[in-house]
């Protein structure tokens, strides 16, 4: 049964988590599909819109998927199904489900954000925003990227044992290392090596993100430890960071999140 809650009211409780006017500008956050008047039946979260995520809404009877990625980053010229992009949007108006994404305004968040997250699951303490944006309000800290620290000094190994149990992965790209005790550690969800200079100049041991390419890994210069766990696993424990937020704010209605894996990226 439908709720008496709105997508447009659960788009308004998402956006006082993470305003839209955080999102960098090319960005494509807020409501893709969907009529905002539209009574929720229930929500899915996941990280991205895809044709199984969209299949799992429907079967479950949710008429609501809100994830991470945007599925509409670019201008659509035609709706023919020929690309994934076409067929995501295609069969999501066909079966009357909504698309809400919320990306990198969840992402320039410090409370209930993407990197916090991952901060969270490392057990960093002290933790602040890496990059904050110009005029942040103090009480409530906009930017990219974390900063903290971990209870005490760990070794190289116990480092990258600790991303690999912590965020599930099992390959962590890294630059090279000796002997040096890693305590501060700064992260970014995401691709985010333009964040390197800043986690350098708070003196991080190590810098954990994903998406580096080969040049750039040359950027550390021995001077931090730069570990890339991939995409999807930096990202990975929004999905449930978004389902556990909609269901404490809103119990007229189910919230789930997607059991699809969505990674594109396999490791042989």
């Amino acid at each position: 049964m439908p709720s008496s809650v709105t997508v447009a009211e659960l788009a308004a409780y998402l956006e006082t988590i993470a305003p839209l006017d955080l999102q960098e500008s090319y960005d494509n956050a807020g409501l893709l599909t969907g009529d905002p008047s539209m009574p929720v039946t229930g929500v899915l979260t996941a990280l991205d819109m895809l044709e199984p995520v969209i299949d799992e809404a429907v079967a479950r009877g949710y008429n609501v998927v809100v994830a991470h990625h945007p599925i509409i980053f670019k201008g659509l010229k035609r709706l023919t199904g020929e690309h994934y992009v076409e067929r995501v949007v295609i069969k999501a108006i066909r079966a009357g489900i909504a698309l809400y994404a919320i990306h990198t305004n969840l992402d320039s968040v410090l409370n209930h954000g993407v990197s916090e997250r991952i901060a969270q699951r490392l057990g960093l303490e002290g933790l602040a925003i890496l990059d904050p944006k110009p005029g942040s309000d103090p009480a409530s800290p906009t930017g990219l990227g974390v900063l903290g620290s971990l209870p005490e000094a760990i070794s190289f190994g116990h480092f990258i044992a600790l991303l690999k149990d912590k965020m599930d992965c099992s390959v962590v790209r890294h630059t090279a290392w000796d002997d040096r005790p890693i305590q501060k550690v700064a992260v970014c969800g995401g691709s985010g090596s333009f964040l390197l200079p800043r986690a350098m100049a708070a003196q991080a041991d190590a810098f954990v993100t994903a998406d580096y390419k080969y040049h750039e890994f040359f950027e550390a210069d021995d001077r931090i430890l730069i570990a890339d766990i991939g995409h999807y696993e930096s990202e990975q424990f929004t999905i449930k960071l978004l389902e556990q937020l909609i269901r404490n704010n809103f119990s007229n209605f189910a919230s789930h999140s997607t059991t699809v894996i969505t990674n594109p990226v396999k490791y042989s």
